[in-house]
């Protein structure tokens, strides 16, 4: 296993267990990945059908980037690989994050019509990267669910690529994607995201 695999895959069972104390990630929902290793490419990514509550060291998986599994525990890494791809090759990110929240889930299907959820005058909004104003305007995309990752990839990309200065977005009754240079970073971010919808669903 290249090096770095071990401190990853603790972090990412650190960060199962605190979101999904959070109600962020029920059943086996959600999946998170940290990119360790940039050249060869290397991920730690959560198996497919872990807990994320109950993670453990057999539930991280190293993928290369072409996703197959080159160390690491056993079992097959989560069916949405390919969407963690695209993020790390068009945000140069160093972790993503999947959570199936309530919030995020109703919001997605709530303003499907609109193509995003639009959310301003937050101050927690200060705390994505980039951001220095409450009055900034944060467009989170939404796109259509489908369980064809090698059709739903592509969407994905042209998402990322159109709305470049985005931190997250929705799949339509699915849940949440959201990213950062680390995964301190993603984690901060998907807790902002996630309280910006939760009061904009609530409002």
């Amino acid at each position: 296993m290249g090096e770095g695999f071990h401190e990853a895959a603790d972090e990412l069972v650190a960060i199962g267990r605190r979101f999904d104390a959070r109600g962020w990630v029920h059943g086996t929902s959600g999946n998170f990945s940290v990119r360790f290793r940039r050249s060869p490419g290397r991920i730690a990514i959560t198996r497919s059908g872990s807990h994320k509550g109950a993670l453990n060291a057999a539930d991280i998986l190293e993928i290369d980037e072409a996703a197959t599994v080159t160390g690491g525990g056993t079992g097959s890494p989560s069916a949405e690989t390919r969407l963690h791809q695209e993020i790390y090759a068009y945000r140069d990110a160093g972790a993503v994050l999947h959570t199936h929240s309530i919030w995020a889930t109703v919001l997605s299907d709530r303003h499907a019509a609109a193509g995003g959820v639009a959310i301003d005058g937050y101050e927690m909004l200060k705390g994505l990267a980039g951001v220095t104003t409450h009055e900034h305007r944060e467009w989170i995309p939404i796109v259509e669910n489908d369980q064809d990752m090698a059709r739903m990839a592509p969407v994905v990309r042209g998402v990322l690529a159109e709305r470049a200065e985005c931190h997250a977005f929705l799949i339509r009754r699915h849940g949440l994607y959201t990213w950062g240079a680390t995964l301190q970073d993603a984690a901060r971010h998907l807790e902002i995201v996630e309280f910006l919808l939760e009061c904009v669903g609530r409002s």
